[in-house]
C-alpha cells in the first residue's frame, strides 16, 4: 500500500513538474497567437484565398500559421473558409498549418524533446500540406466536394463588420482588451487537454513499466530503439496514431506523452506520427462528419492517416541520411529537477504577471458590454475574430469534463500525500 501511495505522489509531482517547465512557453505562445488573431482578421484571409493553385495553397498555409489554434477551432475555421468558397486543398492547408505550424507548440516541443523534433514538426507540417495537395490531385474527389458544399448551403455565417488597421488596435486600450479576451479564450480552448494530458503523462511515467512500451512499439527500448529496422520503424509509425487515438487528447497535451515515448526508446518516426495524430481522433472525425457528411469525413481521415505515416517515415530517414536523428540522453525525463531555481523560474514569474494583466484586461472587456462569457466553448466573439465551436461533439465534451474532474482529484490528492510520505 505504501508503494502505491508513493507512486501516486510521484505521478502527481511529475505531472506538476511537466506543466511548471512549460508554463512560460504556454503563456508566450498564446500571447503571440492572440496578437496575431486580433491584428489579422479572418475576413481578410477569406477575401485573399482563392480556390486552387500554388498561391491559394501558400496563402492557406500562411493564414493557418497566423491563426494557430486548438483542433476544434481549426475545424470550425476551416469549415468557414471552405463554406465561403475556398478550395479543398487551401482549406486543408489552413487546417494543417493552424495545428502543426504553431508557435506555442514548437516552444513546448523544444522544452520536452529538442530541436530536431521542432524542425520535424514544422517541416513535417509543410510536407503534410504538400501530401494533401498531391492526394487530392490524384484522387480528384469532385463528387465529394460538391456534396459537401451542398450540405453547407444555407448555413452561411454573416461577415464581420469593417475592422480598423492593426496600428490602431495596438495603440488603443480597446485593442489590448480584445487581445486579453482572445488570450483568455485561447486558454479556455486548451486547458482541459493540457490538464488531462499532463496528468496522464505523470501516471504513465510512474506506473507503466518500460516493457509495456517495448511490447506496444515493436523494436523500441533505450538500447535498441536507435538501431530499429525499417519494419520496426514502420510498425512504430503505424502504432503512433493508434496510441494518440486512445489518449483522446489534443496536440498540446500530447507533448509530454510524446517525450515519454521517446524516453522509452520509440523511434523518431513513431514519436512524430504520435504528435501529428491530433486530427485523426474520434471527436475530430465526428465533427467533420457533422460538417461535410461521413463520406468526406472518412476521405479526410484516410488522407491525414496516410499523410502522417508517409511524412513521419520521410522525416526519420531524411534526418538519418544527414546523421541528424536525435540521440536520447542517458537521464530519463522524469529524473529532471523541475522546480529548481533557474531561468525557468524567472520566466514563469514574469509570464504569470503578464498572464494576470491580460486576464484583468479581459474582464474589463466583458464589463464594458462585450460578450465575455463563452460558456467554455472554443469560440471567439467579436469582429475580426474566429468563430470556434465544438459542434457535433457533445459526448466527447462530457467525457472530457469527467476526465478533468478525475485529473483534478488525482493531482490534488497525490500532492497532498507529501504530508503523509
Amino acid at each position: 500500500m505504501t508503494t502505491l501511495l508513493q507512486q501516486w505522489h510521484q505521478a502527481a509531482v511529475i505531472s506538476s513538474g511537466f506543466f511548471w517547465s512549460a508554463l512560460w512557453a504556454f503563456v508566450l505562445g498564446y500571447l503571440i497567437s492572440s496578437l496575431i488573431q486580433v491584428l489579422v482578421t479572418e475576413e481578410r484571409m477569406q477575401r485573399a484565398m482563392g480556390t486552387a493553385g500554388p498561391r491559394s495553397v501558400a496563402l492557406g498555409t500562411l493564414f493557418g500559421f497566423v491563426s494557430s489554434s486548438c483542433s476544434f477551432a481549426a475545424l470550425s475555421t476551416t469549415r468557414a473558409l471552405f463554406q465561403k468558397g475556398a478550395g479543398l486543398v487551401p482549406s486543408l492547408a489552413f487546417m494543417l498549418a493552424s495545428t502543426n505550424l504553431v508557435i506555442e507548440l514548437g516552444i513546448v516541443i523544444a522544452i520536452f524533446l529538442g530541436w530536431q523534433f521542432v524542425v520535424g514538426e514544422y517541416l513535417g507540417g509543410l510536407l503534410l500540406i504538400l501530401f494533401a495537395w498531391l492526394f487530392v490531385r490524384l484522387t480528384r474527389p469532385k463528387m465529394l466536394i460538391r456534396e459537401a458544399r451542398q450540405r453547407l448551403d444555407g448555413d452561411e455565417e454573416q461577415d464581420g463588420q469593417a475592422d480598423g488597421g492593426w496600428r490602431d488596435k495596438i495603440r488603443s486600450r480597446e485593442g489590448w482588451r480584445r487581445i486579453g479576451r482572445t488570450y483568455v479564450m485561447e486558454w479556455q480552448m486548451v486547458w482541459k487537454d493540457v490538464l488531462v494530458g499532463f496528468t496522464v503523462a505523470g501516471i504513465i511515467a510512474a506506473f507503466v513499466p518500460d516493457g509495456f512500451f517495448q511490447t506496444l512499439f515493436v523494436g523500441s527500448g533505450r538500447e535498441t530503439g536507435a538501431n530499429a529496422s525499417f519494419f520496426e520503424v514502420l510498425a512504430q509509425t503505424l502504432i503512433g496514431p493508434v496510441a494518440a487515438f486512445f489518449t483522446f487528447i489534443g496536440s498540446m497535451g500530447n507533448i509530454p506523452l510524446a517525450a515519454l515515448l521517446y524516453d522509452r526508446g520509440v523511434s523518431f518516426a513513431g514519436v512524430m506520427a504520435f504528435i501529428f495524430s491530433d486530427m485523426v481522433v474520434l471527436p475530430v472525425l465526428r465533427i467533420n462528419a457533422a460538417y461535410y457528411g461521413w463520406k468526406m469525413a472518412l476521405y479526410i481521415l484516410v488522407l491525414l492517416l496516410s499523410g502522417l505515416v508517409c511524412v513521419s517515415l520521410l522525416l526519420h530517414y531524411g534526418f538519418a541520411l544527414f546523421d541528424r536523428l536525435p540521440q536520447a540522453s542517458g537521464a530519463a525525463i522524469t529524473e529532471r529537477d523541475f522546480f529548481r531555481v533557474d531561468y525557468g523560474l524567472v520566466l514563469n514569474l514574469v509570464f504569470i504577471a503578464v498572464s494576470a494583466w491580460l486576464v484583468v484586461l479581459s474582464r474589463q472587456s466583458a464589463g464594458n458590454g462585450d460578450n465575455g462569457d463563452d460558456g467554455g466553448h472554443c469560440e471567439h466573439h467579436g469582429e475580426g475574430e474566429h468563430h470556434h465551436h465544438h459542434d457535433g461533439a457533445p459526448l466527447s465534451e462530457k467525457v472530457m469534463n469527467g476526465l478533468v474532474m478525475v485529473a483534478l482529484v488525482w493531482l490534488l490528492g497525490g500532492l497532498m500525500l507529501a504530508a503523509l510520505l
